[in-house]
């Protein structure tokens, strides 16, 4: 019987991380601040020290639509960068953290899986350095600030009914997404509708990840607006004075954290907000300490290259200057027919018909990744044993027609050498004469407004006819429009398992209409989210959530956890 994740990860032999970081990365233990013998954050003063230093290339890996057969995106990410390495390159991988949420809803684990795992995987799972709780901690101080200032007087005349900063906590639980908070007499403050979202859709994430330092983590948490006055004018946190304290909360957490892989390479992980809900990247400071400790720098954005990829180019890459060389689409066979119409049940079986109509949702990503955001691009295959040499073939036929090498990854079996194909041809791409690279682009222009910016990623990228809104909606784009925040990119937030906002409609869909049901200001993290079709900002459990598996064995070590 195959292992488990777990169980390959509990079996691997890793090195201690202060012993890694001097041999493979150049950094002394005194810039080191570990976290037992396997984790360690690094001192951002030392990273300062590093800004002279030329960058290495940058990798950004996604995927198609996701679908419940997986994709392996992560996998892929980190076989990638073991496998730069197997070739001879010095590549370090930069991901996002797992949240608790989804690894005991019905995700699971999230530092990988068979022969491609980041480790310790019990720790990156579950509680990792803290950084998740400093984030909450952060979140909610500023939540009681605001309770607590209207309790005692409201100075700053906050109209209870406009306050739009909302608790979170890192877990799924739908019975906190609406709640009436405040209940129990005056001296409880004053009853008011509140609820909490995920710590991964707070903005206090999406700040913490575009932050490039602790003072501009400070200026962005003070600019976060929480509320409105009676009179429409707005309410920040440091009207609050508690972004200082705020900052204090996350002032370990802001340096990344170094870990390894199965294959003792470098890794660093930082920062995790969600790509369906959030911007799905991992910290800017991550990447960058990255690109200068590594020659070569394999990233992941999340979910399909449609909200992941575009989130990353539009938002973080314009927000930091970071420009990827080359894409990675991750697909698989099993996925691919998921997207053409076959039932998970029947994945096995080869359907070439199916997979020729799941093929349009990895073609759409792909022209979106050449065409849209000019990045040249390898699609990589998870291979599983159930593929056959027909639905290979059909596959780079198809995707070989638009110019893109097709290759078959074995990594999660592998490990590196298994991946050592897809390595080189990311090599070959990032090596390119710098005349026959066309630079990275956005999906729209800054000075586009924020209705139009939406409409054209409708459909620029979702292949939509156009968007719609409630009036009430439409009315709020307009006031953050004329209230100076037109020039923000916009981050959207809709279903990763389809083009559209509708999480059925598989493959390719055209001509649907994206409707648009929420507007939130992030100032801080400087982006309006729009919220689209059903999604929520706090999801739910499964019926059978992932906790029912997980556990603890007679010798006090972690089992079920993917």
């Amino acid at each position: 019987m195959p292992l488990s994740d777990i169980e390959i990860a509990q079996r691997a032999t890793l090195r201690r991380i202060t012993d890694l970081a001097r041999d493979r990365l150049g950094i002394a233990d005194a810039q080191l601040v570990p976290y037992g013998h396997h984790k360690a954050k690094i001192d951002l003063g030392y990273l300062a020290s590093l800004r002279d230093r030329p960058d290495g290339k940058l990798v950004l890996v996604t995927a198609i639509s996701p679908t419940p057969a997986g994709e392996g995106k992560t996998t892929t990410t980190v076989g990638l960068g073991d496998a730069l390495n197997h070739i001879g390159k010095k590549a370090v991988i930069a991901l996002r953290e797992p949240s608790l949420g989804p690894v005991f809803g019905m995700k699971g684990g999230a530092a990988g899986g068979g022969y491609a795992q980041v480790v310790p995987m019990e720790d990156i799972n579950l509680h990792f350095t803290g950084d998740f709780a400093a984030i909450a901690s952060a979140n909610n101080l500023l939540a009681a600030a605001i309770d607590n200032h209207i309790h005692h007087g409201n100075a700053l005349g906050i109209d209870t009914r406009r306050i739009t900063w909302k608790r979170v906590i890192d877990m799924n639980d739908r019975a906190l997404r609406s709640i009436t908070a405040g209940l129990g007499g005056p001296g409880n403050g004053f009853p008011r509708q509140d609820g909490f979202d995920i710590v991964v859709a707070s903005e206090v994430m999406a700040i913490f990840c575009l932050a490039t330092s602790l003072a501009d983590l400070k200026a962005r948490l003070g600019r976060i607006v929480v509320a409105e006055t009676r009179d429409r004018q707005p309410v920040r946190a440091a009207d609050l004075k508690v972004h200082g304290a705020m900052t204090v909360l996350l002032k370990d957490a802001l340096a990344p954290n170094l870990v390894q892989t199965l294959e003792n390479n470098p890794a660093i992980l930082h920062g995790g907000p969600f790509a369906n809900i959030a911007h799905g990247c991992n910290s800017v400071i991550a990447t960058q300490a990255a690109l200068k400790l590594g020659d070569y720098v394999v990233t992941e954005a999340g979910f399909g290259a449609d909200l992941g990829a575009e989130k990353f180019i539009d938002i973080k890459c314009r927000k930091s200057g970071l420009r990827p060389d080359c894409a990675v689409i991750v697909a698989t066979v099993r996925a691919l027919k998921y997207h053409g119409g076959v039932d998970l049940n029947a994945l096995n079986i080869e359907d070439l018909p199916a997979l020729d109509r799941g093929l349009a949702n990895l073609e759409r990503h792909v022209r979106n990744l050449r065409e849209v955001f000019g990045l040249p691009c390898v699609v990589s295959i998870n291979h599983f044993v159930a593929d056959t040499e027909a639905e290979h073939a059909l596959l780079r036929q198809r995707i070989g027609a638009l110019g893109v090498p097709v290759l078959t990854a074995r990594h999660w079996a592998e490990g590196g050498r298994g991946a050592a194909d897809v390595a080189r041809e990311v090599v070959r791409l990032c090596e390119q004469p710098r005349d026959q690279i066309t630079p990275v682009r956005f999906a729209y222009d800054d000075a586009l407004p924020l209705w139009e910016k939406m409409e054209t990623l409708a459909r620029k990228i979702y292949g939509a006819a156009g968007i719609s809104a409630p009036a009430e909606v439409k009315a709020q784009v307009q006031r953050l429009q004329d209230a100076g925040y037109g020039h923000y990119p916009v981050c959207v937030a809709k279903t990763q398992y389809s083009f559209s906002t509708d999480a059925a409609l598989r493959g390719a869909p055209s001509g649907h209409t994206v409707n648009l049901r929420e507007v939130r200001l992030s100032a801080g993290a400087e982006f309006v989210v729009m919220v689209c079709g059903d999604i929520m900002t706090m999801p739910g459990l499964p019926r059978l959530p992932s906790a029912e598996q997980i556990d603890l064995d007679e010798q006090g070590r972690v089992v079920g956890l993917f």
